[in-house]
This record gives C-alpha cells, structure tokens and sequence, in this order.
C-alpha cells in the first residue's frame, strides 16, 4: 500500500503565518481603516467604473508594501522572496479582503504563484522584479469567462525566435497598475506563456464597466505584439497553469472570507447598537438568526480555504477539489452575508454613504472571478464522477 502522510496540525498554519497576519491586520487597520477606503474610492458617488473613471489606489501604501516583503511571499528565496507558505498566503489576503484593499497585490501574488510553477531562467527573473516591488497580473481567460488554462485567450505565430501574439485577453485584474501582463496563447497544439508591459506596441487597454470600487479591470487587445526570447516564460505552459490553479483559487476564497467576515462584525455591531421598540435589534430573532447562519457559512468557507491551502503546499493531488470546494463555499457565503448585511441595516443600507455597499461589491466581483458557486460545484463533480455528457 502507498504510504500516506497526515496533514499538518492546524493546515500548516504556524507562528511565522500567525506573525504575518497579525502584522498585516495592524498595518491595514492604521493605514487602510474604513474611513480612508471611504475617502479614498467613495467620496464622490460614482456607482461604476469605465473609460472615464478609473480606481483609485493609494500609491505611497504600494511602496509600503512592497517594503514589507508582501510582493515576494510567494517568490523563492533565490529569488529575494520570502517563499511563505500558502496558508500564510491565505492569512494576509483574508486581511487584504477584510479591508478591501485597493492595491495590485492579489494580482501580482497570482502572476507569481503561476511564475513559480512555470520555472526557468525567464520565471525568475520576473520573480526577482515582483520581489522588488513589480506588480503584475494574469491576462489568460477568454471573453465568455470559461476560466479553463487549457483556452488560452490569444493565438501566437512563430518569427524567427520571436512571438507574434494576437487576440483580446478579458477580465485582467489591476491592469492598469501592472507593470507585466503574464499572457496565454495558443501555438500549435501548446500552450505558451509570454510576459508583456502594458506599453508593448500593438498592446491596448480598455476599463471595463465594473461595480467594484477597489479594483480596475481591463480588456486588453493584442494586435501583431511581438514577445522576445527574454519574455518567452514557457512554450509547454499549460501543465504549469493547471498546477498554479488550485492556489489561484485559494487566494479568491481568502479575499472572500476577509470581505464576508468584515460584513458579518459591522452587522453584528449594528445590530447591538442600533435598537427598536426599546430593544437592540440583535434581540430580535429575524435579525440574530440570519447572523448566525452567516457565521456558520463563513466559518465553513474559511475551514475548507485553510484546508486547500493546506493541500496546496503539500502537493496534494487532491489540491484542486479543495481549492474548488473552498472557493464554491466562499462564494455562497460572500452571497448570503451580503444580501444579509445590507438587508439588516435597514433603510441606510443601501445607501451610498453607509459602507457596506463597497465590501459588497468586492465581495459580488469576487464571487464570479475565476467561476461562482455553481461553476465550481460543476467542476468538482467532473473531477469526483466524471463529466457528464
């Protein structure tokens, strides 16, 4: 019989993950508390972003960032990263959600953790520049949203040592704040991945019409972009990009449980302070049993990330159930609080001056990037029982 080997105690989760969570809540909470997200994306009510309204992020808070090491948790030493574990990972992005951080950082740590899998000399060197501080994000989905590596967005054509790319890339996160666009391609039978700057000639970004306040989102079309031999990362990239999925979905789910967990304490506490008929309305069971179904849902959502993320830095072959398990969770649960925490807040909910609308809908976003409930609940069973014709 194979041998077989028991998690670790707790997913992995150690002193050093506590240390960098408990460093990142304390810096967030200083430097990114709800009233400066507040400044900073909602002073004037703009319910979308488009061509004429880009994100705004607080620049100056990216150099901090950087200064702390985030850009290279997922980066090898070798490569001047800190290679933290991706429960560690987990944690500080629960706290990236938790304060709906307005940054490049979830994007740039998904552009590494592909890097990572990719390997070679042209990886590395682009580990090295995320680890100094380059952000970077993934142009690798097609424009029906399928979120399948083995579909690359674009077609490439050989000249000479030389790639030619072409096609339109959809859903790029943080595009306009990245310094290298991690971009798919068909060639042949295989699937390349090539690293591109946002100025390539032949390289057009176009804001897409989101709801989410702390992100951009681009359409980026490639016409005739030529990618030199220093930017070809892999010519037989898709093993890598099935490898890095699961950890990609990890860091969705971790998002989603800081946005839900942040809805779930500002309800709870409304629900304490804010009283009807001479009584908190927190007394009332309408209101404390939706809570408590929604801490039940976020605690399970939040176990099974741990758990994946767990799988993940064990290689597990069971690595992209969990992960896909943890993200179908993590969405229903960013569903229900949502719904829930602008619902109990009553008539101010849904208003633009109370700030759950923009946890919310970094929640809503969340919750389809890379395949909402229902898509990984599919996926799942095609990987338990097969798919079904």
């Amino acid at each position: 019989m194979p041998e077989t080997h028991a998690a670790p105690k707790n997913f992995g989760f150690g002193e050093d993950e506590a240390l960098l969570r408990d460093l990142a809540r304390r810096f967030l909470d200083e430097r990114m508390p709800v009233e400066t997200l507040r400044r900073l994306v909602a002073e004037a009510p703009e319910p979308v972003y488009d061509e004429g309204h880009r994100a705004p992020w607080d620049e100056s808070l990216w150099k901090e960032i950087v200064e702390l090491g985030w850009t290279g948790l997922a980066v090898g030493e070798e490569e001047g990263g800190a290679a933290i574990s991706m429960a560690g990972i987990a944690g500080l992005v629960e706290e990236i959600g938790r304060h709906a951080l307005p940054s490049p950082l979830v994007p740039t740590l998904a552009a590494s953790l592909v890097l990572r899998e990719a390997g070679g000399h042209v990886a590395k060197a682009l580990l090295t520049q995320i680890a100094q501080g380059a952000a970077a994000t993934l142009a690798i989905t097609g424009e029906r949203g399928g979120w399948d590596p083995a579909d690359p967005p674009l077609s490439a054509r050989d000249d000479g040592d030389a790639l030619v790319l072409d096609g339109t890339a959809f859903f790029v996160q943080d595009a306009f704040k990245a310094e290298r666009l991690l971009a798919t391609a068909r060639l042949g039978g295989e699937v390349v991945l090539c690293a591109v700057a946002p100025t390539a000639a032949g390289l057009a970004l176009q804001a897409d019409h989101i709801h989410d306040l702390t992100r951009d989102q681009a359409t980026v079309r490639f016409e005739g972009v030529r990618v030199e031999p220093d930017a070809i990362v892999s010519r037989g990239a898709l093993p890598a990009m099935q490898r890095a999925w699961p950890a990609l979905l990890v860091l969705v789910a971790a998002d989603l449980c800081g946005t839900s967990e942040w809805q779930l304490q500002t309800t709870v506490q409304y629900a304490k302070d804010r009283k009807q008929f001479d009584r908190p309305i927190g007394f009332f069971q309408a209101v404390k049993h939706p809570l408590v179904d929604a801490m039940v849902q976020i605690d399970r959502a939040r176990s099974l990330l741990y758990h994946a993320a767990c799988e993940v830095d064990r290689g597990s072959g069971e690595a992209e159930a969990a992960a896909r398990m943890a993200k179908s969770a993590a969405s229903d649960a960013g569903a229900f609080i949502s719904d829930r925490s602008v619902q109990l807040h009553g008539g101010i909910g849904f208003t633009w001056e109370c700030d759950v609308h923009l946890f919310f809908k970094r929640s809503m976003h969340n919750q389809a990037l890379y395949g909402d409930g229902v898509h990984q609940r599919k996926k799942l069973a095609d990987l338990l029982i097969g798919p079904i014709d």
